[in-house]
Order: C-alpha cells, then structure tokens, then sequence
C-alpha cells in the first residue's frame, strides 16, 4: 500500500478529545443545516400528505442501506482492517479495501435496480394507509433517491479506511454536503416541481459528499484504491461474518426510525410529517454527543483492543460514557424545556400552521426523554466491537427492538403521535441498559456504579437548568424572545452545574465550548 507517513497516522486514544471536537463540529454543523433543511421542507411543503409522502420514500433505500452494511463498514471494517494491517501488513489491507469496495458497488448497483422495479408494490405494503395519491408520489420520490444507496455503501467503505488511518475530514464533511444537497434541491427546485425538488437535492447531496469527498482524500493519503469483485474472498468473507450481526440485526438505532413512519402511517394524514420533524429536533442532542463520541472512539479503542490492553479500554470507555450520559441528559432537559417556542421558532412560517407547531412540540417532549438512552446505546456498542464482539449486543439489540413492537402498537393506538415517541424512548431506554450490563457481565468492564453516580450528578444539574429555561420563555410571547431567554437561562443554570459536579472529561467538553464560545482556547 502507497502510504505517505506525513498524512497518514495509527489511531491513538490521546487524539478522542480532538476528533470527538472535529466530528462534533461536525455534527453541530449537520444539525444546523438540517434545520435549514426542515424549515425550507416546512415552509415550501408545511406538514401534510406530501411531507408524509417524502418522509416515506426513504424507507425502501434506508432499509436497503442497511442490510448492504453501509452503517456498518465503520463499525465493523475498522477494528478488522485495523488487525489486518498490524498482522499481515499495509498490502493486505489494500487488498481487503479493493475487495470491499468492489464486491458492494456490484452488490448495491443490482440491489437498487431491483428495488426500484418493485417500488409500488414494497410502498403499498408498507403503507397501506396512505391516499392513492400520496402512495403514487411515494413511489415516485423513492425511485429518485434509491440511486443514492449506492454512493452510501461505497462511499462507507472508503471513509471506514481512511478513519482507520487517522483521516477524518471526509466523515465530517459528507452529511454537511449532503444536506446541503437537500437544501438546494428545495430552494431551486420545490416551487416547480414540489417535494421532488428534495428528492434530487438528496441524490446528488449522496453522490458528492458521502462519496467523491472520500475518494478525493484517498488520492491525498497516498491509498490506492483498486476495483476487486470477490464475493467470496477469505478476508471478504471474514469481514461480513463479524458485520452479519450489524447487517442481519435490528437495533432500535435503526429501526426506531422505521416504526415511527410505519405506526405513524396508520394514524392518518399529517402524523408521519409531525413525527418527522420532531425525531429531527430530537436528534441534535443525540448527534452532537453520542453520534460524534462513538466515531471518534471507535479507532482508539479498537487499537487498544488489538494490543491486548484491556484495562487501558474499560477505562476510557468509562471516562467516555460518564461524559455522554451527564451532558446528554442535561441537553435533553434543554431541549424539552424549549420545545414549545423552538418549535415554533424554527418551522411556523409559509405553510407550516401553528397547528402544526403544537403537534410537533408536544412529540419532542415525548421523545426528549429517550435522548440519554440514544447517546448511551450508541457510545456502549463500541465497547463490543472494538473487541471484534459483534453478534452477542446485535442478537440483545434486536431481540429488544422486536419486542418494543407491541408496544408501538399500543401506546401509538391509545395516545397517537405521542404515543409512537414515548414507545421509542421507553424502548431505547430499556435496551441501553440492558447493553450495559451485557458489556459488565461479557467482558468485565466498565463499572456501572460510576455510572449511576454520573446520572444522579446529571440530573441535578438538568432538572434546575430546565425549570429555569422553562420559566424565563414563559415570561415573553414570541418565539424568538422565548428562545433567546430560555436558553440564556438554561446555560446561566447548567454550565456552572456541570464544572462543579461533572468529572473531568466532562469538565473538558465544557471548558472547549466556552473557550469556543469566547474565541479562546480551553
């Protein structure tokens, strides 16, 4: 392999703090252009049978995405590229990166032609609920945004290799491109041709930034990429054993997502829309700690995995963990105390009503109260797979997600939109606990009781900086005012809360963001 030693480094544990700053950014970023995204989408569409239409046309290309392993190239592809390169050398790693690259581009390619041929029929299982109009334009939009899968899982495959050579660029800049894709699409194109004008924003948001970005840094890095097709290729073989539980199971990660558009489609128009847009909220929180902590760590701690230093592992994992759980909960409280005028702040404009707004802040409340679950579920999981572990929490996660089913059922039956959030958030509660203790009792680590210390700490901080943040945005009547007081508040409460009673790493986090927020350095 072509290395140049100059722009291509070993993962170290000593660089989290940096890349969870980088891919947090990153991420802060992404949230904040997908709220341009959601407001345009509002504005240009409000909440109706066409948003539920187009929220809808990604459920045949997110589940396809799934089970051709594009989430899981970084998850499982770099612990096993990375033992690869350090037992074998830098050729036999190029050759696994030839070889996966190859083999999915073909796989995908052919997947996506099939499915875009049985678009109507898998759109009319799916939703059966739906008008023939709105089914018709659901079918319309998926075929222009299933190409897109495409570029994702290969796309996966090249920044999974540069992450696990230390490059991280590309990861932060692919879902930055990609919603401004989106946002694009909307802006030039909603007027004329309505939610198609998202839809072709999407496809070509995917081709650039998940793919040609990577491949571009590839070139810079010195790594040659080689086109390979060998489905049946030892180390191919190899890999796809230790994805299987990632490609085959279903965490509620990822099918929490698919029962929000599947269940909301039974409760009538609107309802997928509302959903939508209050999941979106939801998860700005969840991406700016558990999203962005997770990919960080995953190459450090799998290096650590793969010399042997366990001890090292559990307690950075540790340190990792008390950090995500307290500032998640205490964003959490942030964001459901604000709900109501950020809600309303962000979407009540063009054809979205206020109506509209009251629905969708009275399901982010709802699911407000799952965003620890999320951060810690995603964070925990890495502590299995940079051990190479991927079955056992794949067949927890999965057993936990189908049987949550009835309870989206019932609470989506008795109580609606807020029903489907609060059978989310109860159920990714449920399975981050449940991962944690399969992560104490399987491998020893880490320990939970620091866990819980961090948790109570947490909350008290979260609880006082929400009441606050609530009480001053009921003092003012619009929106912005709201918002701007509300959030005055909730940081005069929580920042000093969390330097008095967080540990060090959360400490950290916060003497980064005020240094940021000043323009000086931590």
């Amino acid at each position: 392999m072509h290395l140049n030693p100059e722009v291509t480094r070993r993962p170290r544990a000593s660089r989290i703090p940096f890349l969870v700053a980088l891919l947090g950014g990153s991420v802060l970023l992404s949230r904040v252009l997908g709220l341009v995204r959601e407001m345009v989408l509002a504005a240009e569409l409000g909440a109706g049978a066409e948003v539920d239409a187009y929220r809808a046309a990604f459920q045949v290309p997110d589940i396809l995405f799934h089970f051709l392993s594009g989430g899981a190239f970084a998850v499982a592809f770099v612990p096993f590229y990375t033992r690869i390169r350090e037992t074998r050398g830098d050729a036999a790693a190029e050759r696994l990166l030839a070889v996966g690259f190859g083999t999915m581009a073909v796989v995908s390619a052919l997947a996506t032609a099939g499915l875009w041929i049985w678009a109507e029929e898998l759109v009319a299982l799916q939703f059966p609920r739906f008008a023939p109009e709105t089914q018709a334009l659901t079918v319309r939009l998926t075929r222009i945004v299933l190409p897109a899968q495409i570029f994702f899982v290969t796309g996966g495959v090249l920044r999974a290799a540069l992450m696990a050579n230390d490059r991280f660029a590309p990861q932060a800049l692919a879902p930055l491109v990609y919603n401004a894709g989106i946002i694009a699409g909307g802006v030039l194109g909603a007027r004329a041709m309505g939610a198609e004008g998202f839809a072709w924003g999407a496809l070509a948001g995917a081709v650039v930034g998940p793919f040609l970005l990577p491949l571009l840094d590839l070139r810079r890095a010195g790594l040659r990429l080689r086109f390979r097709f060998a489905p049946f290729d030892r180390d191919f073989l190899a890999y796809l054993w230790r994805a299987a539980p990632l490609i085959l199971g279903m965490s509620l990660l990822t099918v929490d997502e698919w029962y929000d558009k599947w269940f909301g489609g039974l409760l009538g128009e609107g309802a997928v829309a509302q959903i939508g847009y209050a999941r979106m909220l939801m998860l700005v929180p969840v991406g700016l700690i558990g999203q962005a902590v997770a990919t960080a760590a995953l190459p450090a701690l799998s290096q650590l995995a793969s010399e042997g230093r366990r001890e090292e592992l559990d307690r950075t994992l540790l340190s990792i963990l008390r950090a995500s759980l307290t500032l998640a909960v205490v964003l959490a409280a942030g964001t459901l105390a604000l709900a109501e005028p950020g809600v309303a702040l962000l979407f009540e404009r063009g054809r979205f009503t206020a109506e509209d707004s009251a629905g969708v802040a009275s399901i982010l409340v709802v699911f407000c109260l799952g965003v620890p679950g999320w951060v810690i579920q995603q964070v925990a999981g890495r502590g299995f797979y940079a051990r190479e572990d991927m079955w056992r929490p794949m067949l927890l996660s999965t057993a936990v997600a189908l049987l949550a089913i009835p309870l989206y059922l019932e609470l989506g039956e008795r109580f609606g939109s807020q029903g489907i959030a609060g059978a989310g958030a109860l159920a990714m509660s449920v399975s981050a606990l449940c991962l944690l203790l399969f992560l104490r009792v399987l491998h020893g680590g880490p320990r939970l009781t620091p866990l819980i210390g961090a948790l109570g700490r947490a909350l008290l901080v979260a609880l006082p900086a929400g009441v606050a943040a609530g009480w001053a945005a009921s003092l003012v009547q619009t929106p912005w005012a709201g918002c701007l007081l509300g959030g005055a508040a909730f940081a005069i409460v929580a920042i000093p809360g969390l330097w008095t009673l967080g540990d060090e790493a959360t400490r950290e986090v916060v003497r980064g963001a005020v240094g940021k927020l000043f323009g000086r350095r931590g």
